[in-house]
């Protein structure tokens, strides 16, 4: 096995557009399959219909729920790690920007929780500040940070409270109602109707969905993690890298199998909701974690060391466009599934929804393809970057 002991900006940047590419691409099955936020199948009576639709259900969300935005996240705190490196070594504090970066961002997700209510990008917006605060602290306190943060400390606390105190009640389903205006909007509701009750129900719902899920703790620190992988050159191709990721592919396998199948007996000692829900969160977002750990390291692995380098390499264009595609499927997955679109919640069950997500993927990916052939980012990238960049007054 012969390695490249010199790393390059290149062979970074080329692995960390492969990984969101792969993220991406499972989001878009994830969203299909669920159509967009909207659970209300049509009844099936075809029984290999019936047998598809549960293997492909299964499978996408074993596969992929969770753990591509586990890697979203953590290619998010690389690309700050970048960036803010990058302004350092120009003598440049990237810090403020960043901080305007964030705003753009969070604008971008407003309008894009309008067509879909769902969306990831609006905690990312908010939480991507600690990056700020923590960006400058040594890699052990970050480290220390990060662990403590993925071990879900709130949920911890939850459960010890509840131990303690055994009259201690939870309302573990407060987001259902707001979710519940939001599905009838989508079903019933213009497009007028679905933006208005989507930018303020709609974020209601998610980001209580969120923080009853443990996302905001869990992201905060997979941010962290990758602006680690950053500072550590970890995407960079050398003896010493591709043993690290080796050893955090065996630790992943060998955590997640044990962690996944607890979450299925838990029930079977744990009776009162109070210790139940937060025990069972507790342990997904290990497994989710470390599944995360399986494909993150599994596809830096095949990249270097196989010859399916070929083929990940083509997920490059579409992981570099990754912002554009995460929010035009929003609008194509609005228009396809909801009332004031096409309606098609009303007739299409799991494995027809999956069949059109790989659709959407390849249009999208042999469109990324194409418009990076006379591009250097996509259309929303660069409208981002120079919103980013715009001069002010003290410039």
């Amino acid at each position: 096995m012969h390695l490249s002991t010199t790393p390059t900006h290149n062979h970074r940047i080329e692995i960390a557009d492969v990984l969101r590419g792969f993220a991406v691409m499972g989001i878009t099955l994830v969203h299909f399959i669920e159509r967009f936020s909207l659970y209300s199948f049509p009844e099936e009576t075809c029984k290999f219909l019936i047998f598809t639709d549960r293997i492909i259900w299964d499978s996408v969300f074993f596969a992929f729920s969770g753990k591509a935005y586990c890697i979203f996240a953590l290619l998010f705190g690389f690309s700050f790690f970048i960036q803010d490196n990058s302004q350092k070594e120009k003598g440049k504090d990237f810090r403020g920007r960043f901080a305007w970066r964030l705003v753009l961002l969070f604008i971008i997700a407003c309008i894009n929780s309008t067509l879909f209510p769902g969306e990831i990008l609006v905690l990312y917006a908010l939480v991507g500040y600690v990056l700020i605060a923590v960006c400058r602290l040594s890699t052990r306190t970050v480290a220390f940070i990060a662990a403590i943060l993925l071990l879900q400390p709130l949920e911890w606390g939850q459960l010890i409270y509840a131990l303690i105190n055994p009259t201690y009640m939870m309302n573990a389903g407060f987001d259902i109602p707001y979710w519940e205006i939001v599905n009838t909007a989508q079903k019933e509701g213009s497009f007028l109707e679905i933006c208005k009750t989507a930018i303020w129900t709609g974020n209601i719902a998610n980001m209580g969905w969120m923080v009853l899920h443990g996302r905001v703790t869990q992201t905060a620190g997979l941010f962290m993690t990758g602006m680690l992988i950053g500072r550590s050159n970890g995407f960079s191709c050398s003896e010493k890298n591709i043993k690290r990721w080796i050893n955090v592919f065996i630790i992943a396998t060998i955590t997640f199998f044990p962690v996944y199948g607890l979450i299925g007996i838990l029930p079977d000692f744990i009776n009162r909701e109070s210790l139940l829900v937060p025990s069972t969160l507790i342990l997904k977002s290990l497994s989710n974690i470390a599944f995360t750990g399986i494909l993150f390291a599994g596809v830096i692995l095949v990249f270097y060391l196989t010859k399916f380098r070929r083929v990940l390499h083509r997920l490059a264009p579409y992981g570099r466009m990754s912002l554009t595609n995460y929010l035009s499927q929003s609008l194509i997955g609005g228009f396809l599934f909801y009332n004031w679109g096409l309606g098609l919640y009303r007739h299409t069950g799991v494995t027809v929804c999956f069949l059109m997500g790989i659709g959407i993927f390849l249009l999208q990916f042999f469109f990324c393809r194409w418009w990076l052939r006379s591009h250097r980012q996509g259309p929303l990238e660069w409208l981002w970057k120079k919103a980013t960049w715009i001069k002010t007054g003290k410039e």
